[in-house]
């Protein structure tokens, strides 16, 4: 077997990246398109929504949309720890270890989120149900949305969210620390790192319940926190800047409507 030289292993990993980063891109993209083409359509679901209460179908077309709509939300902000994880893999194998595939892993992320989706779902089902939610998915009480910002607010500062954040912004700790061989070990990993990032932003999913949920300008607003806080070097300290900010609003949201 021909050794592998430095150059000829940074071309391979530079190709890998490229590979992965392309797949996360289109997956994201894909994601997005499908997103603005139901929410074209909102009108129509406003109508059918006020003939009539949600059937199985119904319950199965939003549990899709919220699938769909976590993954253009929330993949662009793991390509890092799937990037990490796609390079490591590749050096292993290169040194003779076991073929560890990324696409189980990425998998993994998404299975963690398609179950956040199920519970997401069900409780916009049940908001429906009690009048707290019209039918093109906003709140339908202001106290109930400011609610929703007081305690999105607080959970920036809990320790559980720091945790979480801390385990999703440090993307070599968690892989050393938790790698496992094979397909199996690979789709482990993505579903608990999918959980960390699960605890990290759950609360801020539930905004989307307070700006719209097929608000397309809401929802990349929050996609695009989660990646700063995910990602950037201020990231944690804009976490707790906006949990201060989500607080005072929600406040403001709940005196106002009185």
């Amino acid at each position: 077997m021909t050794a592998t030289g430095p150059s000829t292993l940074e071309t391979i990993l530079k190709r890998d990246r490229i590979i992965v980063l392309s797949g996360v891109v289109g997956a994201a993209a894909l994601a997005w398109v499908y997103l603005a083409v139901v929410a074209a359509g909102m009108g129509d679901a406003e109508a059918m929504a006020r003939i009539r209460p949600w059937g199985a179908v119904d319950f199965a077309l939003m549990f899709l949309m919220w699938a769909v709509m976590m993954v253009g939300m929330m993949l662009p902000s793991a390509a890092p720890m799937i990037l990490l994880f796609a390079a490591i893999s590749r050096k292993q194998r290169e040194q003779g270890g076991p073929f560890v595939p990324t696409g189980a892993f990425g998998a993994g992320y998404v299975i963690a989120w398609t179950g956040f989706s199920v519970l997401a779902t069900a409780l916009q089902w049940a908001l429906e149900q009690v009048a707290l939610m019209s039918p093109m998915m906003v709140s339908a009480s202001p106290v109930v949305g400011g609610l929703v910002l007081v305690a999105a607010g607080v959970y920036q500062w809990t320790p559980l969210k720091h945790a979480c954040l801390k385990r999703c912004r440090s993307p070599f700790e968690f892989i050393s620390r938790r790698w496992r061989r094979g397909a199996a070990g690979a789709l482990a990993m993505g579903l608990e790192h999918g959980a960390f990032c699960v605890g990290c932003c759950w609360v801020l999913m539930g905004l989307l319940f307070v700006g719209g949920v097929m608000n397309l300008l809401w929802v990349a607003a929050i996609a695009f926190f989660v990646l700063i806080e995910k990602a950037a070097p201020f990231g944690a300290l804009a976490g707790r800047a906006s949990g201060l900010i989500l607080i005072f609003a929600g406040l403001f949201v709940i005196v106002r409507s009185g």
